[in-house]
């Protein structure tokens, strides 16, 4: 170990802070899931040795590996394993058609494809999908062989593992290194690789750290799903200090009773939510007077929490700490943040996204890129040490997204697609899209990707993907115009069950409208404000 001691004071990589922590605090439970605790020395052992094995197979720095498996202690060691083995990870959504996952595999032609748990069906799909070689590189680290083992056998599987040595890799990476890939949604329907750093990261979650003071006695929820970028809060904020990590079953985003049970029974203090959960979890009026005493402070990410649920919170639980938290994948998970001084007392009152994290910075310009004055609207950019690199192998969207600082060329700022302003009380305010991109449950969503799908249809002579904000657990209804060819006869059930062989299931639109001949306006483009319109009054979900 005294080589990996002098790399950390030298270095900075995501995975010191698991080693650290197992030399330091061995017996501490790292992650629980369900009724089993994981160690903080049983996750370093076991993603050294996955690290090893990866090497084994002929990993280098830079490769990247997927993994396709539920959240639970092996996608961690799977997580770290690939970092210690000097590659970067691609977190795959086990929810999205094997059509859709086949574009992530193409676009980063990974070196090595980790499954696990039931995903074995999917694995199967997806190594059929044109353009997949059907040998592609497959570990499986479950008990037994996969029924996908006779056609594309797995170079090694979970019992391999044992013969492999747990004390910690060689690894070189720097703190530049890529540590990983998230593939969000993207508007020609080719999902964006977003690519972070370990230094990204590292500077994030040292900002957490000095402003929530996370201690190592503390039990930090992880909800999200890893192929979103709110779990980077989730997992190290948990492990940089030491903490435990508790698994929020996904089972229990729909039921509002057992979920809030469950942050009972674990005594959590900090929930890390989407606005549009806790939004839900009001509707249902569960959560007691005084609830949680355990609980520290509750922090929402990924879009708009509504007043009226701030404030059925807020009133509940006086001793908890509320911190909005603003940024985009692109700015690694947050840029902002606002701790609520004191419950509103107006159900219409603007929250804020508050003033820059440490080393970040937001700004407010006009098209000129020109700031704009104060309460004036205008586009928000971000800047600072969260900044990614770009989209994976897409220079061109690179370049459009992050644009030279008009202060300083040198620089670059991101472009958020967001239009925000700057109170007289100098704090930010976000004011919702400035494009077609949408947030809904949470999930980032192009609507062009949707209308990209769709256009796939030989059915459809026209389509027109809209949405609307409800204020609801969705966050915001998709919905979507179609207009089909002569002659043929085709229902919204029959496009949207073809539609979930493509897209994961939050991109499907729920409600739906058939038409003879789109609306179009003066201009000859389709007026989506008239169909916006139109789709109000409708109540029913699947109605032509």
């Amino acid at each position: 170990m005294g080589t990996q001691n002098t790399r950390m004071a030298t270095t900075k990589l995501i995975q010191d802070w698991v080693a650290t922590h197992a030399e330091q605090r061995p017996d501490a439970p790292a992650v629980v899931e369900l009724d089993r605790a994981f160690s903080y020395a049983q996750l370093d052992a076991d993603s050294n040795r996955l690290a090893h094995a990866l090497k084994r197979q002929g990993c280098n720095p830079g490769d990247r590996v997927c993994f396709l498996m539920p959240k639970g202690v092996t996608a961690f060691v799977s997580l770290f394993g690939i970092l210690k083995a000097d590659c970067i990870y691609v977190p795959l959504d086990t929810s999205s058609p094997a059509a859709r996952l086949a574009k992530i595999v193409s676009s980063c032609d990974p070196k090595i494809l980790l499954a696990a748990g039931p995903v074995s069906t999917l694995v199967s799909e997806l190594l059929a999908v044109e353009g997949i070689p059907e040998d592609m590189p497959v570990a499986w680290l479950d008990e037994g062989l996969p029924p996908f083992a006779e056609r594309t056998p797995p170079r090694f599987c979970a019992s391999d593992l044992v013969a492999f040595s747990e004390s910690p890799p060689d690894y070189r990476n720097r703190p530049e290194s890529l540590a990983y890939i998230l593939f969000t949604s993207g508007s020609t329907g080719m999902p964006k690789g977003v690519m972070i750093s370990h230094y990204n990261v590292t500077r994030f979650i040292d900002w957490t750290q000095s402003y929530f003071k996370i201690s190592p006695e503390e039990r930090l929820s992880s909800h999200a799903p890893l192929h979103f970028d709110l779990s980077v809060i989730d997992i190290y904020a948990a492990f940089s200090a030491g903490a435990q990590l508790h698994l929020v079953p996904t089972e229990l985003s729909l039921l509002p009773n057992k979920l809030v049970a469950f942050m009972r029974e674990r005594k959590l203090t900090q929930w890390v939510s989407v606005p549009s959960l806790l939004s839900y979890i009001a509707k249902f009026d569960v959560v007691r007077q005084d609830d949680f005493p355990e609980l520290k402070r509750l922090i929402w990410c990924g879009e708009t929490f509504p007043t009226p649920a701030l404030i059925h919170w807020m009133k509940r639980l006086p001793h908890v700490q509320f911190t909005n938290l603003y940024g985009p994948t692109e700015a690694t998970c947050a840029s902002s943040y606002y701790t609520i001084p004191a419950c509103p007392n107006d159900d219409h009152a603007a929250i804020p996204i508050g003033v820059a994290c440490d080393g970040e910075e937001l700004l407010v310009l006009g098209d000129d890129m020109s700031p704009t004055p104060p309460g004036e609207k205008g586009n928000l950019y971000i800047g600072g040490v969260g900044l990614s690199a770009g989209y994976w192998q897409d220079a061109e969207k690179s370049l459009a997204a992050f644009v030279p600082d008009p202060r300083n060329s040198a620089h670059r700022i991101y472009r958020t697609g967001d239009l925000g302003s700057v109170g007289k009380d100098g704090l930010f305010y976000m004011h919702g899209r400035a494009d077609f991109q949408i947030k809904s449950r949470g999930y980032r969503i192009e609507l062009g990707e949707i209308e990209a799908a769709l256009h796939g249809f030989k059915e459809l002579r026209e389509v027109a993907v809209v949405a609307m904000d409800t204020g609801g657990f969705e966050g915001a209804t998709i919905c979507c115009a179609y207009e089909p060819m002569e002659d043929i006869e085709v229902t919204s059930v029959q496009l949207r069950k073809r539609l979930e062989k493509i897209l994961p299931a939050y991109m499907i639109p729920t409600r739906w409208m058939k038409y003879p001949k789109i609306p179009r306006n003066a201009n000859d483009k389709i007026d989506r404000r008239l169909l916006a319109n139109r789709f109000r009054p409708v109540t029913s979900l699947g109605s032509e």
